[in-house]
């Protein structure tokens, strides 16, 4: 199974992101577009895991969850990574907030003693909306930049539960499917 650990948004959420980027879709660029469904605030990636260890996995996410509170999420801006001339991925900003920071960090250490090493990059959360196709040319993303720039959604939500999610690679890309939900007291 491919695993993660992630915040899902609301609907309403998700199809607003969905919405704020149509235009930045229409431009035709070589990106595969994250349906409104699969949009997700990833905490940890985990990778290939065998099934035989999702009950440590959700043991782990219980411990990370305990004393947590639930989290507000505000979304502003929009960006990708690396840099408009060569993006890889097409993202949501999120404001920095202490009690996501320290979730992240309470997954980190609970899920390394069970193989899993803390990541070595700063934290910097995100919602993918998109990701570049491996063979596009920085010609391709013209105007990106400004297309980006012109983007508005100015949303806040407050998150309650953190998920193990599971991601199946299906005809028109990934599916999420939540495979167990802590809530966060």
């Amino acid at each position: 199974m491919r695993l993660f650990v992630a915040l899902n948004l609301p609907d309403r959420v998700r199809q607003g992101l969905w919405e704020a980027v149509a235009g930045l879709r229409e431009l035709g660029l070589p990106v595969r577009w994250v349906r409104p469904e699969g949009i997700h605030l990833t905490v940890k990636f985990l990778g290939e895991v065998a099934a035989e260890q999702e009950p440590a996995l959700r043991e782990a996410l219980t411990r990370a969850a305990a004393g947590g509170r639930p989290l507000p999420v505000a979304m502003r801006g929009f960006g990708v990574f690396p840099d408009h001339t060569r993006p890889r991925v097409i993202w949501a900003g999120l404001d920095p907030d202490p009690a996501l920071e320290l979730l992240q960090h309470r997954v980190e250490q609970e899920f390394a003693p069970l193989g899993f090493p803390t990541e070595g990059r700063p934290f910097h959360p995100h919602l993918t909306l998109g990701r570049a196709a491996r063979d596009a040319r920085p010609q391709d993303f013209r105007g990106l930049a400004a297309a980006i720039e012109a983007l508005r959604y100015d949303e806040t939500v407050l998150v309650g539960s953190v998920d193990l999610m599971q991601s199946v690679s299906q005809g028109g890309g990934m599916v999420y499917h939540v495979r167990h939900s802590e809530r966060l007291p």
